[in-house]
């Protein structure tokens, strides 16, 4: 089983979702795109299993900083070239589960993806 978490480490999410593979003692690494990096390979992986939209966090701060022209102009292109220049702009956490993407964190969700582990405990 191979679990990779994609985020930045002070987010607040990606905080709780450390907390529940800890309490589940499950076993993943995580990839922090500010301390390892982001590439445009990664982000068009992950663009071809999530599609560009779900992927923009347009709830935070990076999104909702960018001009009006940036939002209304905003096509896959654009959105992977922004999330590679910003990658605060990412929802997170991005989840690659045994070569399955998910993104976002809710207990009950990972709940199912690891049924098998946690049925296991």
């Amino acid at each position: 089983m191979k679990t990779t978490a994609y985020g930045i480490k002070n987010c607040d999410t990606i905080k709780k979702m450390k907390k529940w593979f800890e309490a589940e003692n499950i076993e993943y690494q995580f990839h922090d795109y500010r301390v390892e990096g982001l590439d445009l390979e990664m982000l068009e992986a992950f663009e071809a299993a999530l599609g560009w939209e779900p992927m923009v966090n347009k709830r935070g701060t990076t999104y909702r900083q960018l001009s009006d022209e940036q939002k209304d102009g905003l096509n896959r292109d654009t959105a992977i070239s922004l999330m590679l220049e910003f990658p605060a702009m990412i929802k997170r956490p991005l989840l690659v589960h045994n070569e399955s993407h998910y993104l976002g964190f809710k207990p009950a969700q990972y709940q199912e993806i690891f049924a098998s582990h946690v049925a296991a405990k």
